[in-house]
């Protein structure tokens, strides 16, 4: 990975990535549960089966694939996620990324899909929104615009399934 294209901003300690981590999905799920408490919304129940979870794969790796091409066609969004990578990522071992990976993708979940979703209305317009406000959340600044564009489109294939 290369360091930040931006030299005045310093890369974050490991210290700062894994407290912003947890703050973040503290609030995200603070967030979704008032949300749900000031509401009339319920939870949809959590239910597994080989299916959904042969599903859920498919579409990780779908994702993941994706991304790949889409960081190697779009010189723009490179350099963004290169950025988000090198300031986010490169201070990081092995087991904070697997939590970097859990503690804000459930929260997020849960905020995005499971509470704004329905109560924006699970249609087009529903999921437009909650997406367009979940790619926003993935900006830190205007250079970021490509990788808030990228997250928009995954919030939008999340939603839809």
């Amino acid at each position: 990975m290369s360091n930040p294209p931006n030299p005045d901003i310093e890369p974050l300690s490991r210290n700062q990535i894994l407290i912003a981590m947890a703050v973040t999905s503290i609030l995200l799920f603070g967030v979704a549960k008032l949300w749900l408490y000031l509401s009339e919304l319920q939870l949809r129940p959590i239910s597994f089966s080989a299916i959904d979870l042969g599903f859920g794969i498919a579409l990780g790796l779908g994702l993941t694939g994706l991304s790949a091409i889409v960081y190697a066609l779009w010189d723009v969004y490179r350099e963004s996620a290169d950025f988000y990578l090198a300031m986010v990522l490169k201070p990081l071992a092995i087991p904070d990324m697997v939590w970097l990976g859990v503690l804000p993708g459930l929260s997020e979940e849960l905020l995005f899909r499971g509470v704004m979703l329905p109560a924006l209305g699970l249609d087009p317009i529903g999921i437009v929104l909650s997406s367009l406000c979940f790619g926003v959340l993935h900006m830190t600044n205007a250079q970021q615009r490509p990788y808030g564009v990228w997250a928009t489109v995954v919030g939008m294939v999340l939603a839809y399934t």
